[in-house]
Formats: C-alpha cells, sequence, structure tokens
C-alpha cells in the first residue's frame, strides 16, 4: 500500500488513469480484503491457518505479477482486487498462528507487539524500497517485490509453522458469506458513487448494503455456526477497540496519501527522497507498538492506549500548521507513534477475547476494522481533500496539471498545502474522540466480565 502511494503518479501517467481509477486503484484491494477476511478467518478455524496460509501466499506470489505487468487501469483494478482477495488469508492466519503458539498472556503480548512490528517496520521500509526502484525500474517493479517474500513463507513456512484448526468445526455459511460481501461493495460503490453529482444511484446501493448488513447480522446471531460472532460486541473495551482501529486506519491512510503527494507534487522531491522523508510514518508505529508492552508495567493498558491516541492527536495538529517537509517529518512520527498501544495492545483484546479455536475469527473482525478504516480513509478523506482543493482554487484541475502552468503553480500549491492542513485537523479530531471513547468504555458495563486484556483497573496488568 505505502509503495503504491509513491508509484502513483508514474503508473497513472503510464496507463493514462483517470482521478476515479486512481481512487479504485489504490484502495480496491484493501476494500476487497475487508470483505473477505471474515470469511478467510474463518476459514482458517476450519481447514486450517497454516494450509490457508500458504494457498494465500502462493495467490499473493502470482498475482503480483499479473499486477506488475497490468496495460490498463481496468487491469491493474481487477488485479488489485483479486490480490485483496489472497492478502486476506494472509493477516488473520499470521495472527491467528501467534494466538495458538503463544498461550501465556504475557509471551502473547510480546508476540502480537513484535508482529504489528514488523507489519509497520514493512510499510517505513517498503516506500523507501520502493523509491528506489522507482528511480531505476518500472513502476511495476513495486509489485514484484512481494514475489520473493511469499517465496520464503512457501519455502521455510512447512518446517517452522505448527498447523492449527478447530476440531469438529461446523459448515462455512456460504450464505452469510454472499451477505458480507455485498453489503460492503454496495456500501463502497454507493460513497464513492456520491461525488458523481447524481444522487440516485449511491444512495439506493447505500440502503441496499444496509439493508443486507443487517440481514447479514439477524443470520450471524442466529446461526450454528456464524461468520462473525457479534455478540461480543457486548464487550464494551472489545467495541471500543475495533471502533478505535477502524477510524485510526482512516486517519492514517487519509494522511499517508495527501503527504506522499504532498512531497511529490508541491515540494518537488524525487519518489527516493519522498519515501525516505516519509518513512517516520511507519517507523513511528513500529517504535510505539515495541513499547506499548512495556508501558503496562506502570500503567493499565486503556490508559496506555487513551494517551498514546492523545499523541496521535498532537500530530495531527503539528499537520495542521505545516508548511514544509520538516514538520511534516515530525508530525506524521507523532501521529503514528501515539498508535503503536492501540495496534499492539489493542489487538490483542481482540484476539484473547475468544477461544483459542475461534483465534483466525477475532483475527479477522481486527483485520476488517484495520482494513475497512484505511479504505475508508483513501476515499472519503481523498474526496475531501479534493473539495478543500477546489475550493480554495476554484480554478484548479487537479495538482498534477496545475503545477505545470507556471501562472497558476504557486496557487495550486498553495492549495494543496491547505488540503494537507485540513487532512490535519481531521486526523487530530479523530484520535481526540477516540481517545475520549477508548477512555469512557474502559471498564466492563454490569455484568459484563472483567479481564479483557487489562481494561481492568489499574491494578491488573496484560
Amino acid at each position: 500500500m505505502t509503495s503504491l502511494f509513491l508509484a502513483l503518479p508514474q503508473l497513472s501517467a503510464d496507463l493514462g488513469a483517470s482521478a476515479t481509477e486512481q481512487l479504485w486503484i489504490t484502495d480496491s484491494y484493501g476494500f476487497v480484503v475487508a470483505g473477505f477476511v471474515i470469511t478467510m478467518g474463518t476459514l482458517g478455524d476450519r481447514i486450517g491457518r497454516r494450509r490457508l496460509l500458504f494457498a494465500g501466499g502462493a495467490a499473493f506470489a502470482a498475482l503480483s505479477v499479473v499486477a506488475a505487468f497490468s496495460t490498463s487501469p481496468a487491469m491493474l483494478i481487477v488485479a488489485r482486487g483479486a490480490l485483496g482477495i489472497a492478502g486476506a488469508t494472509l493477516m488473520p492466519s499470521t495472527l491467528a498462528l501467534i494466538t495458538n503458539m503463544f498461550r501465556d498472556g504475557r509471551q502473547r503480548g510480546k508476540a502480537i507487539s513484535i508482529w504489528a512490528t514488523c507489519q509497520f517496520a514493512g510499510g517505513a521500509a517498503g516506500p523507501v524500497l520502493a523509491g528506489f526502484l522507482l528511480q531505476h525500474f518500472a513502476w511495476g517493479s513495486v509489485f514484484l517485490v512481494a514475489v520473493p517474500a511469499m517465496g520464503v513463507l512457501l519455502a521455510a513456512g512447512p518446517f517452522l509453522l505448527p498447523e492449527f484448526r478447530t476440531p469438529a468445526a461446523g459448515r462455512l455459511d456460504f450464505a452469510g458469506v454472499g451477505l458480507s460481501l455485498a453489503a460492503v461493495l454496495l456500501i463502497v460503490f454507493g460513497l464513492k458513487q456520491l461525488t458523481t453529482g447524481d444522487l440516485l444511484v449511491p444512495l439506493a446501493a447505500l440502503a441496499a448494503g444496509a439493508a443486507l448488513g443487517t440481514v447479514f447480522a439477524r443470520r450471524q446471531l442466529t446461526t450454528s455456526s456464524p461468520l462473525l460472532d457479534l455478540r461480543l460486541f457486548r464487550n464494551r473495551p472489545f467495541t471500543a477497540v475495533l471502533v478505535a482501529l477502524v477510524f485510526a486506519g482512516v486517519a492514517m491512510a487519509g494522511v499517508g496519501l495527501l503527504v506522499t503527494q504532498y512531497l511529490q507534487s508541491v515540494l518537488g522531491y524525487s519518489p527516493l527522497a519522498s519515501a525516505v522523508l516519509f518513512a517516520p510514518m511507519g517507523l513511528g508505529v513500529a517504535v510505539g507498538t515495541m513499547t506499548a508492552p512495556a508501558l503496562t508495567r506502570r500503567m493499565a493498558p486503556a490508559t496506555a492506549i487513551a494517551g498514546g491516541l492523545v499523541v496521535s492527536a498532537a500530530g495531527g495538529i503539528l499537520l495542521a500548521f505545516t508548511d514544509g517537509a520538516g514538520l511534516v517529518m515530525v508530525g506524521i512520527a507523532v501521529l503514528t507513534l501515539g498508535t503503536g498501544p492501540l495496534f499492539a495492545l489493542g489487538i490483542g483484546l481482540v484476539v484473547g477475547s475468544v477461544p483459542p479455536e475461534r483465534a483466525g475469527s477475532a483475527a479477522s473482525m481486527a483485520d476488517t476494522g484495520n482494513y475497512l478504516g484505511g479504505s475508508l480513509g483513501l476515499a472519503l478523506i481523498g474526496l475531501t481533500a479534493t473539495a478543500v482543493y477546489h475550493g480554495v482554487f476554484p480554478g484548479g484541475t487537479t495538482l498534477a496539471v496545475d503545477v505545470v502552468r507556471p501562472e497558476v503553480a504557486d496557487q495550486a500549491k498553495e492549495a494543496f498545502t491547505t488540503t494537507v492542513n485540513v487532512t490535519g485537523v481531521i486526523a487530530a479530531v479523530l484520535f481526540a474522540g477516540l481517545a475520549l471513547l477508548v477512555t469512557a468504555m474502559r471498564r466492563p458495563a454490569k455484568g459484563e466480565p472483567v479481564g479483557a486484556a487489562g481494561f481492568e483497573p489499574a491494578t491488573a496488568r496484560v
């Protein structure tokens, strides 16, 4: 994802992608993952987490080659969507395997922190590697880097990873699979079409998606083998963490999209230089996730999560005043540093809320929140930024076009800088609101079991 941000200007010029097609190229992967990850998490519980991981890894490698050599925007969008199906197998499988391998709560907490650190350190290294590749090779190279990574998984996995599956698992709810996927895709389509000016089609799609989502929820509450155990939402800390994962994803994806374009199109940095300047975003989360377990020795995990979100809000405020690379780097580093406890401790809460045999399903819920939030951030904040840009600079078309017209270049750059500032304000408001939510829902409701991954009084620890 982070590599694609940097490749977007090149591939858009090469393939002739429109603004709408660029949005679909960036977020089709995340939306499809969000639609399928629940199914894949439950499927892994039934057929085996390791088996599903290997199948998804092989498919991901093959589809990465297809994406790298796409010859049209439509082909790349389809390839990205198919990559989303394969990608939906990876995160819940790895997280469920870790949950099964480490039954002790403290060990599991450290393992999940390392897992999250690797994920976000990869997010930081990805743009740097992508920047180097884009300086010397075509944009397709940013997809090909996945091939050797999946090769290592397939070669070493059979010797290193144990297999886990749920004994006597029930049948997969195929009707639930169809309902969940249709609901997500209809809602996504409706949100995207709201900007076209014709409200009839997008509102109809949103209404249909909401209706199917309601049917899906009712089915999950009555079936004996649900894809999604909605009763978990009665646990207030569990609900607070999932909401926080969604809206943190919105803020981070929106900031990532705007900052990478700002560094290249406004400040004029090369893809490689932009990647280096953007690296603090991934490194900030990595440092935050690694230090999260140590914070629980001095405070309750809920306090650590809420405090981290306040730090993230401060990073958003810094972006609201940015006007150059220095403050951007500091802003994104502070913003992402504060999310570390949420990803490390919050995900531990989610997967620790269910028996080990349901770990894949619980992991898929955390991944769904994360991916859906990221994709919504790309779409909604991207559209908001476009509206702000045209509001500040009414005569503009797109930044890429405007900056090559000398007579309007300064106006265009000033307008886009304003969009970054507004995005920082949005991120600050979201993170501050999430800090209040986590604080308010840190204690279980009356009659709710206590002990949800450290959301007890401060005397308890993970």
